[in-house]
């Protein structure tokens, strides 16, 4: 495999003497290995559930889904993407890192297919910090960059899945899916309050804390400055369940946009626990309990599951494009990371 397509490995210390340990020690010692249990996980998942609910109905109510839908719901999960782009750029920006956007969209699509066989938890950051720091010169900011892109859509992600279920528990919900719901946004928005606090009290914390916290410390110090990428992290939000409602739409299950937007984010919660494949198997089980919960019928749950699982995947595959046209930037000589580490 030539450097240009070399993009599932993160940067070494050889690489790169400025790039800092987390970066690699991040990286699982047996990738193949966690890779095939989380593919394996999460099929099994799956799989009990099929036997257990009668896989004949749920492939009936999958073969209803309407092309134009599933098409439509696929073209706006892609124009999410496009706009966690741009939300990426913003965040590289505030880090002194500057590109067009054309840059940030070729490397987050980069990043969609490189997570779809890439093994290993990491695969595609990994990749969007290795061809954004190659191209500036700066991976340690680029690496800063992903750490706070990921970490802006779990915050937005928490805050959005406690508004809903405080105003939009239409359903409703029980009070054991909501109230947990409500405290861990309630411990995202305090811990957003006080990261200036965090950030003042790096250097109190062991060497290697210090260098990863060192490297996002200027988003600690300025919460304020993060505002903007939250506002398009909960847009994007809002978008991931109008797509899964027009999934729903062309099943035929009439289910108002309201549900979505609650259940959504909290499902994506735990969709985001790195434990099985995109996700597969713990979405599915999510909605089936959630959803269930609303009234929808298990098969129908699982079903939906299913199809935006296909949906993530084809739109994922859409990637295959920029992979393959974006060359991986030479090797430029670092600079200003050292800046942003707390020695």
């Amino acid at each position: 495999m030539n450097e240009s397509r070399a993009v599932n490995q993160s940067p070494s210390t050889e690489q790169d003497p400025s790039t800092p340990a987390v970066a690699s020690a991040a990286r699982p010692a047996h990738p193949y290995r966690a890779f095939a249990m989380r593919a394996g996980l999460g099929v099994a998942v799956v799989a009990v559930l099929l036997w257990h609910f009668d896989a004949r109905p749920i492939f009936r109510i999958l073969s209803r889904e309407r092309p134009a839908y599933f098409a439509a719901a696929v073209a706006l999960y892609l124009a999410g993407q496009a706009l966690s782009a741009y939300r990426w750029q913003i965040l590289s920006a505030l880090l002194k890192v500057h590109g067009r956007y054309c840059e940030f969209l070729a490397y987050t699509f980069v990043c969609m297919f490189t997570n779809l066989f890439v093994p290993g938890l990491l695969g595609g950051d990994a990749a969007r910090s290795v061809y954004l720091g190659r191209r500036h010169g700066r991976m340690g900011e680029a690496i800063a960059s992903v750490v706070a892109d990921r970490g802006v859509g779990l915050i937005s992600l928490f805050w959005l899945a406690a508004i809903a279920a405080m105003f939009l528990n239409f359903a409703p919900l029980p009070r054991s899916v909501i109230t947990p719901t409500v405290v861990v946004g309630a411990i995202a928005m305090a811990g957003f309050l006080a990261s200036p606090l965090v950030a003042r009290l790096i250097h109190l914390m062991p060497r290697s804390v210090r260098r990863a916290g060192g490297l996002v410390a200027p988003y600690l110090h300025n919460p304020a400055a993060l505002i903007p990428a939250i506002a398009l992290s909960i847009v994007l939000q809002i978008d991931l369940a109008v797509c899964q409602y027009i999934l729903a739409a062309g099943l035929g299950l009439a289910m108002p946009l309201s549900l979505f937007i609650l259940c959504v984010p909290i499902v994506n919660v735990f969709a985001s626990l790195p434990l099985t494949l995109n996700g597969l198997g713990i979405r599915e089980s999510a909605y089936l309990v959630l959803f269930g919960m609303a009234g929808m019928r298990k098969e129908d749950a699982i079903a939906l599951g299913l199809l935006w699982f296909a949906a993530t995947m084809v739109g994922g595959l859409t990637g295959a494009i920029a992979f393959v046209t974006t060359p991986a930037p030479a090797v430029l000589p670092s600079s200003g990371v050292e800046s942003a580490q707390v020695s």
